[in-house]
């Protein structure tokens, strides 16, 4: 797996992810954003890295989307606009949740010290997608 740093989209696998959406017709990138974070929700054994990498990207793309979401990565994330994703809010947050749960091969590839960047760029997506009461704190 190449990874170059922590964020959603620094890896290789998010990158192809990004591509394939870049390649997909205006009206399958939800399907493909969409199916990547249900792949996640849906695994109950061991969840491989590069499945989670994907999620990972696909709540990220949604997040941004989102009031303080922050904008898709430029370089890595895809060049090609998308559809309204802000439905498919709860579901990013169901696949971060399992992504961050075990099993897991990606959270344990940074289980160690230095995954601590990477925990917390998860966990800022995941407060992102949280629902929000009126009053703007995160619903418990």
């Amino acid at each position: 797996m190449g990874t170059w740093d922590v964020g959603p989209f620094d890896n290789d696998t998010a990158a192809d992810f990004c591509g394939d959406l870049d390649e997909a017709a205006a009206g399958e990138r939800e399907g493909l954003v969409r199916g990547a974070l249900v792949r996640v929700v849906d695994t109950v054994d061991v969840l491989e890295a590069p499945r989670a990498d994907e999620a990972v990207a696909a709540a990220a793309l949604v997040a941004s989307q989102c009031p303080g979401g922050e904008p898709a990565d430029p370089v890595y994330g895809p060049e090609e606009p998308l559809p309204d994703l802000t439905g498919l809010r709860d579901l990013a947050l169901r696949a971060l949740d399992r992504v961050m749960t075990g099993p897991s091969e990606l959270m344990d590839l940074w289980a160690g010290e230095d995954g601590g960047p990477w925990r917390a760029n998860v966990r800022r997506l995941q407060d992102v997608l949280a629902p929000r009461d009126p009053g703007g704190d995160r619903a418990p």
